[in-house]
């Protein structure tokens, strides 16, 4: 019988990584849409959940206790199920559900997280869990990140297993994303811990929705950090996202400070976030706060979940937007959601030279050289983690 901690070596990724062209195969456990399918039940199964003990929370009288992870604060009595769902009351204390298993487990491009100024073209190991503590609308992966752990296929990965695994495999990069890490946020720190001291980098992709202090736990524990910058106004973080802008400002300024490198998307949903004088003030916000060389990925939005009778974003609005943030004064602005797109690739801003050819997921470096980070055109430095 196959060990209930592991996703057996000959399954893992099944050797996703294809030599010479770095092309994903199937990963082993079955590929349904891109997603990996139930395995054999002692593997995954649904209502597969944990008892691990959860951080960052406090007790209070009558053994209800209160969760400190993110700015919803939930107060929770016994056996209620926190926000994002994945964190519970148990007998007065804190859980969570989703400690060691992942809902989701595949082999990525770095690019599809996505991040373009950390190692280009590098493979990874993708992982989410059930659960997010933000309800956005538009969310592609809302049968897990909207669903509670007990009614989702999970699958039995202690990161342990995972590190040994990907060491194994030859995959660099362990990254959590799909959902949001804030609610799994005791597994990712713990993979984190084992993967960095192994020599295994370690990414996420979050919301931002998170307190300060497990955000700064968050950001020594990682590499670096891709951060949803959904719309630039209140009243679009209520209606749209079930939260409140101001909290992901104070994340995105709080993992620029750390060091930890930083990329922000910003998704562009027709009739609800694509007012050009909004996203030139979120534009200005960045340089303001950020200077002007965090990566900005401005993405096409395709009807999805709730927001399915909203038409697919405009190319020309894409590509409007990203002139208008060029002109502000943002050097790395990328289309996303847009294959062949030349906005897809990363240019020198002082020669204008192709540094990185992107074409969707595929990633060529053109004229960068990755021990200096410099355009070998012209010497400039193009910031970033371009080698490991």
């Amino acid at each position: 019988m196959a060990s209930p901690d592991s996703i057996a070596r000959r399954e893992f990724l099944a050797k996703c990584i294809q030599a010479g062209c770095g092309a994903l195969l199937g990963c082993g456990l079955g590929v349904a849409g891109g997603l990996l399918s139930a395995a054999a039940p002692a593997e995954a199964a649904i209502g597969n959940v944990a008892r691990h003990p959860a951080r960052f929370w406090e007790s209070l009288s009558g053994d209800t206790v209160a969760c400190l992870l993110c700015p919803r604060h939930c107060v929770l009595a016994p056996n209620e199920h926190s926000n994002c769902k994945a964190r519970m009351n148990y007998s007065g204390k804190m859980i969570s559900l989703v400690y060691g298993k992942p809902t989701v487990v595949r082999g990525d491009p770095v690019e599809k997280a996505p991040f373009f100024h950390f190692l280009p073209g590098t493979q990874t190991l993708a992982v989410a869990t059930a659960g997010c503590n933000q309800h956005c609308k538009f969310c592609q992966n809302w049968e897990f990140s909207q669903a509670f752990p007990e009614k989702t296929d999970n699958k039995d990965l202690s990161p342990q297993s995972m590190v040994s695994q990907v060491q194994t495999n030859g995959v660099p990069i362990i990254i959590f994303t799909l959902n949001d890490p804030v609610q799994c946020i005791e597994y990712a720190l713990d993979t984190a811990q084992i993967a960095r001291a192994r020599g295994i980098k370690m990414l996420c992709h979050t919301g931002g929705y998170i307190c300060t202090q497990p955000l700064a736990e968050l950001c020594q524990a990682m590499d670096a950090i891709a951060v949803d910058l959904k719309g630039f106004t209140d009243e679009f973080y209520q209606s749209v996202t079930g939260a409140s802008l101001q909290p992901v400002l104070d994340t995105i300024k709080q993992v620029h400070a750390s060091g930890t490198w930083l990329e922000l998307t910003h998704l562009v949903i027709p009739g609800y976030n694509d007012n050009i004088g909004i996203f030139r003030s979120m534009c200005q916000w960045i340089l303001d706060n950020l200077g002007p060389d965090v990566p900005l990925f401005v993405s096409r939005f395709f009807p999805q979940y709730q927001l399915r009778q909203v038409q697919a974003t405009s190319p020309d609005t894409l590509r409007n937007m990203r002139k208008q943030a060029y002109e502000l004064g943002l050097r790395y602005v990328y289309l996303g959601n847009m294959p062949g797109d030349p906005a897809e690739s990363t240019y020198c801003p002082a020669c204008g030279m192709k540094v990185i050819k992107r074409h969707g997921p595929q990633a060529t470096n053109t004229g960068l050289d990755p021990h200096t980070g410099k355009c070998v055109k012209c010497g400039y430095v193009i910031p970033g983690i371009w080698r490991a």
